[in-house]
């Protein structure tokens, strides 16, 4: 007979890695750690590391991924509050992933170190996918209610939440990149600010409301990530 497994107790012991990797991560950083290094943290046998994940990087990606699945559970509730209108709900959607991001800012600033490294340029475009999957249909629920409410000027919420995303997910991309040439002493703070306020002022107009309706962003939050 093939052999049962508890899903509860699988998922356990894969987040025990997880939650491994992600404190070395914290305390050496995560280039400097081997799998040997986080089978010694866990207390595991080089072979149930690969039971759940078949490298280093795909650990990596299980990080992102259990961080994007929570702050979606999180998020969700702002699409399903009957008591904001659309604007109020796209403010307060990506406000709530700042706050979640940075609560977690020790362990993304670690990462943004080996973020934009050519070896993890497959993990980045797989995790750009999943987040079209799972934030669009929020997004267009939300220019939906948008449309319904005469405050966007939009005529297909399905294909223009996708827009939306595409142009979010750029920002995302780009503030990471201004991050690490900050960090390098490159640019400064008010470079960031003109072009994450631009960005702003481009979704505006796409989604055909006044500048200034949005503000997705305070400098407070922005600066604290960058100085």
């Amino acid at each position: 007979m093939p052999r049962t497994v508890n899903q509860r107790k699988h998922t356990a012991r894969r987040d025990e890695f997880i939650d491994a990797g992600q404190r070395l991560i914290l305390t050496r950083g995560f280039d400097q750690f081997s799998v040997e290094d986080l089978l010694a943290e866990v207390g595991a046998s080089k072979g149930a590391f690969y039971h759940y994940f078949d490298s280093k990087q795909a650990l990596l990606e299980a990080m992102i991924d259990r961080m994007v699945v929570s702050a979606m559970g999180v998020v969700g509730q702002v699409v399903e509050d009957t008591g904001l209108t659309a604007p109020e709900k796209l403010r307060a959607y990506f406000r709530t992933i700042a706050r979640i991001k940075a609560g977690q800012r020790e362990f993304l600033l670690q990462l943004m170190k080996v973020w934009y490294s050519d070896d993890n340029a497959i993990v980045r475009q797989k995790l750009r996918r999943g987040q079209i999957e799972r934030v669009t249909p929020h997004l267009a629920k939300i220019v939906r209610q948008g449309i319904a409410e005469g405050a966007f000027a939009l005529a297909d919420p399905d294909q223009m939440a996708r827009v939306v995303l595409a142009l979010i997910l750029d920002t995302g991309d780009e503030t990471g990149e201004l991050f690490m040439k900050h960090q390098a002493g490159e640019i400064d703070f008010a470079t960031v600010w003109r072009l994450f306020e631009t960005y702003e002022l481009a979704l505006e107009r796409l989604l055909g409301v006044p500048a200034g309706t949005l503000d997705l962003m305070d400098e407070v939050t922005l600066r604290t990530w960058f100085e």
